[in-house]
């Protein structure tokens, strides 16, 4: 059990669950935008690839009544009751570090404005880019990391350095008081062990769909292209 389990009376979600539940969020708020009230156990399981067992499980893991027999789950709370559970309802505020392509493609990610999600500062090592607008924010100095987290309050910070800078980034923003990280860099970071930090590694990703398309296995269920207009 962690200290967060410890303190908060409650144990953390498997982690297939936790994917699963983003899914779950993403095909309710979809449904809130079509204007339904409701959606069944077998539309919302198939849209995270699961089935309505699966569904019911990961639910009955989160407490709460959501549906009825017959009816359906309720839509929009249900679509809060997942976000409340994902810490959605708190404003996260994120810093990146790192404003070359990857870091500027970041920046202009939708998903910052929504979800409790505000980018707040963009740093940079490189005088060439220092200053330079992004994202509707001029980049800051990474050597200025600590006060501008301290002053911004910044409490998230994406990681898109180079490799050989991970880890040293990673030890400073930890310094600084951040304790959760996204590395973009194929690296296994070092942190305290209440750090957390999410890796997204694109190659990794990248050599796992090789393989499969090099066996021939295809996913049966994959949504079919759209028609071009």
């Amino acid at each position: 059990m962690t200290d967060r389990e410890a303190q908060h009376g409650e144990r953390a979600l498997p982690e297939a669950t936790l994917e699963r539940l983003t899914v779950y969020l993403r095909a309710l708020e979809a449904a809130q935008q079509a204007g339904e009230r409701t959606v069944s156990s077998e539309t919302l399981a198939s849209a995270a690839g699961a089935n309505p067992a699966i569904l019911r499980k990961d639910l009955s893991l989160l407490g709460g009544s959501f549906g009825r027999r017959g009816v359906g789950y309720d839509v929009a709370g249900l679509a809060d009751h997942i976000g409340a559970t994902l810490g959605l309802k708190e404003r996260w505020r994120v810093a990146i570090v790192g404003a070359g392509n990857l870091g500027r493609a970041l920046a202009g990610f939708s998903g910052f404005r929504g979800h409790g999600f505000e980018l707040i500062a963009i740093l940079d090592r490189s005088p060439a880019v220092i200053g330079r607008p992004v994202a509707g924010l001029r980049v800051r100095p990474a050597e200025d990391l600590e006060s501008i987290v301290a002053a911004e309050a910044v409490n998230m910070a994406v990681l898109a350095v180079p490799n050989a800078a991970a880890q040293s980034v990673c030890n400073e923003l930890v310094a600084a008081g951040i304790r959760n990280i996204l590395n973009f860099a194929p690296v296994v970071l070092q942190a305290p062990a209440d750090v957390n930090i999410r890796q997204v590694d694109m190659s990794r990703e990248l050599q796992i769909l090789a393989y499969y398309a090099h066996q021939g296995v295809g996913h049966q269920d994959a949504v079919p292209p759209l028609a071009p207009e």
